[in-house]
């Protein structure tokens, strides 16, 4: 599990495509520091597992579900991902619950700066929708952030400095995809509350009373 805490910005410095498949190579001196082959590292929001480590990086295999769910796909040489460890039990709880199951992605619509912060818009593929609330948490590229505002096909946040400049999301241009993962707190609630609601309608189809 994550919190959407971006610890560090890596840089892949490998990328060799398989046929149903990927290897990446991540420099990243932070977050190997402690690394070992079987944990789980987020990269721009998608869980990934350690493979090896060597000279400050490490390796991961990306399978094709994933690379079909998420922007890392089109990832090359060079680009820097957003870096953050699973979390440790006596860890501060910083940012929201993150399984690093990214549900989908949308492309970045419109950047608006202000003084201290930026406005970003972002693409809300109607299949998850119903999951975004305004002051709802959502992960962008695997950082934790509050939905200001969202209408029916997009939803916009505000990105402080610190977001800024310490994430892929300071240099994301119109059009980028984004990963997106919803809350999962919300998606368990629409079940829960589905599961009672087809039930009582199973009942009166067949003229039985429903029963708690």
């Amino acid at each position: 599990m994550f919190t959407g805490i971006v610890e560090e910005l890596g840089e892949i410095r490998e990328v060799t495509r398989l046929a149903d498949a990927a290897r990446l190579t991540v420099a990243a001196p932070t977050v190997v520091s402690d690394a070992r082959h079987g944990d789980s590292i987020a990269v721009n929001g998608v869980c990934l597992t350690v493979v090896d480590v060597l000279d400050g990086a490490f390796t991961t295999d990306v399978m094709l579900e994933t690379l079909r769910r998420s922007n890392l796909d089109g990832i090359a040489e060079g680009d820097a991902v957003n870096l953050e460890r699973a979390l440790a039990v006596s860890a501060r709880f910083g940012g929201h619950i993150v399984q690093g199951h990214v549900d989908g992605f949308g492309a970045v619509l419109e950047r608006t700066p202000a003084e201290h912060w930026e406005l970003v818009r972002i693409e809300l593929p109607q299949s998850l929708a119903r999951y975004v609330v305004e002051k709802g948490s959502i992960a962008v590229d695997g950082v934790s952030l509050t939905v200001a505002a969202v209408d029916a096909d997009s939803f916009t946040v505000s990105l402080i400095p610190t977001t800024l400049e310490l994430t892929t999301l300071g240099h994301r241009t119109p059009g980028a995809r984004v990963n997106l993962e919803v809350d999962v707190l919300a998606k368990y609630v629409e079940k829960l509350t589905a599961a009672p609601a087809a039930a009582l309608g199973t009942s009166i189809a067949t003229g039985t009373e429903a029963t708690r």
